[in-house]
């Protein structure tokens, strides 16, 4: 396993790789850490006869998830990966989207075994985390360096490998889009995101919001963030 490499060539879409990687239509699957909902959609509504248990520790995020209607294949819960609310051997496939970094460093480990605990046997647990490269995490780290919590987090994955818990299938490195329409939108989603507490002071914020309008064009802020998925099977 690798924590990151030199160059990575293939730009796309995340969905592009859970879909090829994966065969989910009449799953049972998990999603830890679904945050708005976004990406709960895109499977949710991809195929047939998924059925997702959608989880969400920040409270804020949870209760708007309640608020959707049109998605009936959907269960939203408020609970984080340290204990899962579903039965032993329950799950076909779990995802987790650039959250395991967001586990509590004492319990990414307790983390690997309650997604070994809910995946039947021959499951599969898709994990993709943020490379900490690019230039979105050069803003990033600027209020927010997250250099520590994204090594721990591949540091609990690869125990998890060594220890017998579950077997490597794939390590894939991509480079996912991101865009923003100005400023206004980053701030919103990036500085007040509700699942982090980030306090500016004038200079920082004046700071930030120059690095950033460097990269402001016609159409917005365009990025591409390096992305490494771990897919294990137990």
């Amino acid at each position: 396993m690798e924590i990151a490499v030199e160059q990575i060539e293939v730009n796309c879409l995340e969905s592009e790789i859970y879909e090829r990687l994966l065969s989910l239509d009449g799953k049972h699957i998990l999603e830890l850490g679904c945050g708005g909902a976004e990406i709960t959609r895109n499977i949710a509504t991809a195929g047939a006869e998924r059925r997702l248990t959608a989880l969400e520790v920040d409270e804020i995020a949870h209760q708007k998830n309640r608020q959707i209607t049109d998605l009936a294949n959907v269960t939203f819960g408020l609970s984080g990966a340290q204990e899962i609310p579903l039965e032993d051997e329950s799950v076909d496939v779990v995802f987790m989207f650039k959250s395991l970094h967001h586990v509590p460093l004492e319990l990414m480990e307790s983390s690997m075994h309650e997604i070994r605990r809910v995946l039947k046997p021959g499951g599969l647990a898709y994990i993709s985390e943020p490379v900490f490269a690019g230039d979105f995490n050069e803003i990033l780290r600027l209020f927010h360096d997250e250099q520590k919590v994204r090594k721990a987090a591949f540091d609990a994955l690869e125990k998890a490998v060594d220890d017998g818990l579950f077997s490597l299938v794939e390590e894939v490195f991509f480079n996912s889009p991101m865009r923003f329409e100005n400023f206004a939108e980053f701030e919103e989603n990036t500085i007040k995101a509700t699942h982090s507490y980030h306090a500016l002071d004038d200079a920082l914020y004046d700071l930030v919001k120059q690095r950033f309008e460097q990269h402001v064009g016609a159409d917005g802020a365009q990025f591409w963030m390096p992305m490494r998925v771990d897919l294990l099977q137990k």
